[in-house]
């Protein structure tokens, strides 16, 4: 899962990878208007400066770059105004489980090859699985770290060996054992570990991602950091294996290291080839919207999501001030989220109030609010609530992002003093207030963070950021919030392998902890892409709440 800082990060991680009361109606807009063709040249603008398409160390969604080079077992597929769908991609269905839950086979289909006409086999994936798990290409997705029998103590195939956990009894059967029940095996298996590295190509290992062997429809025809990265057809890609990938565009070009403001003044302008270019990651500043908003042909060009990361205020629950919970459930009332919602871009790029834990467009949400406040806030019946207490005087330190959360902390601070709450905020950079928050010495009483799950499941959502054993050691339970009973029920919604049942488990959590208000969610935070006038098949989704760089099209 991704702790975001507002924004920046949310939108930075795709690329180097990426209540109002009717949320959940809403679809996503700036989508095609125009049949995307067969051919052309896609472009897309990027700030970074480095794209790595190594399997083993990239924290890419499912939608992104790496897996236009890469297949996995299983694949994303999605749907304007629709949640994202797990289907099979390189398997022929999405898993059989067994034991309990804890072994899961796939068989791989018939006549797989990569770019260079040689079969794809089992094997190849379970030394993809193996080389994720080596010191010296660390950084990628890591779930199934923890997840795989013996994965605690193997080192990698470069000094470990094989990993037991992970049998290929023949080339098209790969079998993996887990150490406990984990239902949401089958999403964890599309990430980019999962892609398959035929051993005799790993010979440089720290270079291997600069041109990796292709499975999906494109191939790396150049790279070069910090410029460009140009992506060719692989003429060896099926289509009628594929349900994820359109493979429309004939080439793609990624260029690299461009500032914000340039991105989106090339994508306002719309000339030459930035009418075939579009941005996956960087959102519309809050400067440009009255630039966006004033010419309609612009605006036609945004694509914004209906949802997004939970953009939350955590209350450090060990502190003495925020222990009693009646304390807290006053905050939950005093907080004025309109303004957090404004000086976040508004409503309409700003994104949706929230009151819940788990965001639109995962299995699971239900639209629901305990505590019933007004968007602005409720400063009186916090007071009341503070009083009886027994509590007159509270003081509390926020700590803030100084770059990017400062708006937020002080729309959070004027609504706390109206209620007779004094906050002083802690301004820090991003590091330091990432170590203050997620460390052992946690010197603070509130705090402002973003979530957003690296998959489409509602453990995303309430996993990291509410069980015991994410408190400090840079674990995400900021809050500090610790409760048996809902360690118990994460467990078993972990557990789960039918789907709806877990779905249902894990809304019954979001209101179990609620009700204790270790968080106030602020808002559901609404991304906004630019694109050009022939780029098709460009809208964002509830979840993920970023384009599908696999269907992508254009148009003449």
């Amino acid at each position: 899962m991704k702790h975001l800082t507002r924004a920046v990060a949310v939108a930075a991680a795709l690329v180097l990878a990426a209540a109002a009361c009717n949320a959940n109606d809403k679809t996503a807009t700036g989508g095609s208007t125009a049949a995307a063709e067969q051919g052309g040249t896609w472009h897309v603008l990027t700030t970074s400066k480095e794209i790595s398409l190594d399997p083993a160390k990239s924290q890419n969604l499912g939608i992104s770059t790496i897996h236009l080079v890469l297949r996995g077992l299983t694949s994303w597929k999605t749907t304007e105004g629709k949640a994202a769908e797990l289907v099979p991609d390189l398997a022929t269905d999405t898993g059989q489980v067994s034991d309990g839950g804890k072994t899961w086979t796939y068989k791989l289909k018939s006549g797989l090859k990569y770019g260079d006409g040689s079969p794809i086999v089992a094997a190849d994936i379970k030394y993809g699985v193996e080389r994720s798990f080596a010191p010296e290409l660390s950084g990628g997705l890591g779930y199934h770290k923890s997840l795989l029998v013996g994965g605690d103590k193997y080192q990698g195939p470069y000094k470990g060996g094989e990993l037991a956990s992970v049998e290929t009894p023949d080339d098209t059967t790969i079998v993996f054992k887990l150490n406990k029940p984990y239902g949401d095996w089958p999403w964890i298996v599309s990430m980019p570990a999962f892609s398959p590295v035929p051993k005799k190509a790993d010979t440089d290992p720290a270079h291997y991602g600069e041109k990796p062997v292709a499975s999906g429809p494109y191939q790396v025809k150049s790279y070069a950091p910090g410029s460009k990265l140009e992506l060719e057809r692989n003429p060896n890609w099926d289509k009628s294996t594929d349900q994820a990938r359109t493979g429309l565009p004939d080439a793609i070009v990624l260029e690299m290291g461009l500032q914000p403001d340039v991105v989106n003044q090339r994508l306002i302008a719309d000339a030459g080839d930035d009418k075939f270019a579009a941005t996956t990651g960087t959102s519309v500043p809050a400067a440009l919207i009255p630039t966006v908003n004033g010419n309609p042909a612009v605006k036609a060009r945004v694509a914004t999501s209906p949802s997004g990361a939970l953009e939350y205020l955590a209350m450090n629950t060990e502190r003495p001030a925020l222990k009693n919970v009646e304390v807290r459930k006053a905050i939950e009332y005093a907080v004025d989220k309109q303004a957090v919602q404004v000086a976040e871009g508004g409503p309409e790029y700003g994104g949706d109030i929230a009151s819940t834990l788990i965001t639109p467009g995962i299995d699971g949400y239900n639209k629901f609010d305990t505590y019933q406040a007004p968007p602005a806030g409720d400063p009186d019946k916090a007071k009341q609530m503070l009083a009886a207490a027994g509590v007159s005087k509270l003081n509390l330190v926020l700590a803030a992002d100084n770059t990017t959360g400062l708006g937020v902390a002080q729309a959070i601070q004027q609504g706390l003093k109206r209620a007779g709450i004094t906050v002083t905020i802690k301004p820090l950079d991003s590091e330091p207030l990432t170590d203050l928050i997620t460390g052992n010495k946690p010197d603070f009483d509130l705090t402002v963070s973003s979530w957003l799950p690296d998959f489409p499941s509602a453990i995303g959502n309430i996993q990291p950021l509410f069980a015991s054993s994410e408190i400090g050691n840079g674990g995400y339970n900021i809050s500090r919030y610790s409760n048996p009973a809902v360690d118990s029920a994460i467990a078993a919604a972990t557990a789960e392998t039918d789907r709806a049942k877990a779905a249902g488990m894990w809304g019954a959590l979001d209101k179990q902890i609620l009700a204790d208000a270790p968080v106030v969610p602020l808002v559901y935070a609404r991304n906004a892409f630019l694109h050009g006038s022939k780029v098709q098949n460009f809208y964002l989704s509830a979840y993920p709440p970023y384009p599908n760089q696999l269907i992508v099209g254009l148009s003449k």
